[in-house]
């Protein structure tokens, strides 16, 4: 059972509990503390007491979803991408050098603050340079001894669908179609996923984590780091059926192959992870109901018109699981890709 207390202290955080939590790292902190966007975590823009007034960003972790093993995991593939100079917004040490603290129960860490913008569409050239920084982050996780993290896989799914199945949350006339889609996913899931190599991934790669700053892509937010197959972080930045989309995912592999292998093989993937995605989903709603942010972000959620959406997305995803992957690229596309594309001081 989660920790009543941690989560209450979690769900009540204030600035000057964060303010609080910071300096008793022997950081000293300004007034300013900043409430970010974010749904899983409490994540914070804090301005510290030194001569440069220097912004960091601080994330308070949701209690009992990691372990700090876990998040030193992720912290140690920031690390790492950094030191390849691969642009990511880095975690910082703290006052006694680990990048973990804990105020009370609540684990947090302080980032660097990177301004920038969101690209507004994931063109052919933007999916070029994408594919090729996906590899690149792809290289180092490879190299990684990652021992504490979860895995995507069908067991994953299975386990959020048995939850969601347990309980009332599904109406009775669409709980049989919603379990049998799908089981029929995660039968498919397991089944392609035999003899599949599986690696630290992103894991959450979609264009939200993603920034543009003086024409250099940045990754963010490795909060959903996974052991995984590395077409989760290809389909969830492309995810459309349409023929664009699947062109520009040739594209990204163009990109990507330049710096690293690709198994094309695991293409097959992409609508049972797909319909993972939508069962997790649901299940994440369901789980996180007691915040009050989440009734006030999704009032739709749990209704029958929901569920029968829901039903349909599966169902959908099921229909295309052999539908192809990829288009056909155009001779005169060009993927413009040069040494700023992936360093920091270029």
């Amino acid at each position: 059972m989660p920790d009543r207390n941690a989560t209450d202290l979690f769900l009540g955080l204030t600035p000057d509990a964060v303010l609080n939590a910071i300096e008793a790292t022997g950081l000293r902190c300004t007034n300013a503390c900043h409430a970010l966007n974010s749904f899983e975590n409490r994540v914070y823009e804090v301005e510290l007491a030194d001569e440069a007034r220097t912004r960091r960003v601080a994330k308070f972790y949701r209690p009992e979803r990691w372990t700090a093993a876990q998040i030193r995991e992720e912290h140690a593939f920031l690390a790492a991408l950094a030191d390849d100079e691969v642009p990511v917004c880095n975690v910082l040490a703290l006052g006694d050098g680990d990048t973990v603290a804990s105020a009370g129960h609540i684990l947090f860490c302080l980032f660097e603050r990177w301004g920038g913008r969101a690209p507004e569409e994931i063109d052919d050239e933007l999916a070029g340079r994408l594919g090729a920084l996906a590899a690149r982050i792809h290289n180092v996780g490879a190299r990684l001894d990652i021992k504490h993290r979860r895995r995507l896989d069908a067991d994953r799914t299975l386990e959020a669908l048995e939850w969601l199945l347990s309980g009332t949350l599904i109406p009775t006339p669409l709980r049989d179609r919603y379990g049998r889609a799908a089981r029929a996913l995660v039968d498919l899931l397991r089944a392609r996923l035999e003899g599949v190599d599986l690696q630290p991934i992103h894991g959450d790669l979609h264009a939200g984590n993603l920034i543009l700053r003086e024409g250099v892509l940045h990754v963010l937010d490795f909060d959903d780091m996974v052991i995984g197959p590395p077409v989760q972080d290809l389909w969830l930045l492309l995810p459309g059926r349409d023929v664009d989309s699947r062109r520009r995912r040739a594209l990204f592999l163009e990109g990507y192959e330049r710096f690293r292998a690709f198994d094309r093989r695991t293409l097959n993937l992409i609508e049972p992870l797909r319909g993972l995605r939508f069962v997790t989903y649901s299940a994440w709603l369901a789980r996180r109901w007691h915040d009050p942010i989440f009734p006030l972000t999704w009032p739709q959620f749990g209704g029958e018109s929901w569920w029968r959406d829901a039903v349909d997305d599966l169902e959908d995803a099921l229909a295309h699981v052999d539908t192809a992957a990829l288009g056909e690229v155009a001779e005169e596309v060009a993927v413009g890709l040069d040494d700023k594309d992936y360093f920091w001081d270029m």
